[in-house]
């Protein structure tokens, strides 16, 4: 079993992405938002995502333009590659875990409804234009 381990662990070390990357979890932003935003830089090169993101008005479109400059610096600083070069190849967007706010309701007919605080973890992969 032992040896089954380590053929598997060096497999994954080969297959190792090696792409540029950077993510942010636990954002206070609801996915089916920030997917609106996702769709319209995905595939993009970098300066063209990062002009759009800048100039859009909506809230998610602050928060991705940080992680698409991140991983942009972590291209260039860790990775050695020129910034100008790359596109955006993949955004992961993930739901991340709900909040309800116990102490806080909202009206409703027949009582009261439970307000929810949902959140997002967003990956942002770079890769070289081909």
């Amino acid at each position: 079993m032992a040896k089954r381990i380590r053929e598997k662990s060096e497999l994954i070390k080969q297959n190792k992405d090696t792409r540029p990357y950077a993510c942010v979890k636990y954002v206070r932003l609801a996915p089916t938002k920030a997917k609106i935003v996702i769709d319209q830089v995905r595939g993009k090169s970098y300066d063209d995502a990062v002009a759009i993101l800048a100039n859009m008005p909506h809230e998610a479109a602050a928060i991705l333009l940080k992680v698409v400059k991140s991983a942009g610096a972590n291209a260039e600083n860790n990775k050695g590659m020129n910034v100008h070069d790359l596109y955006v190849s993949e955004i992961i967007l993930g739901q991340g875990p709900t909040r309800v706010n116990k102490i806080y309701w909202r009206g409703r007919g027949h009582g009261a409804e439970r307000i929810v605080t949902r959140t997002s973890h967003i990956k942002v992969v770079l890769d070289v234009k081909e």
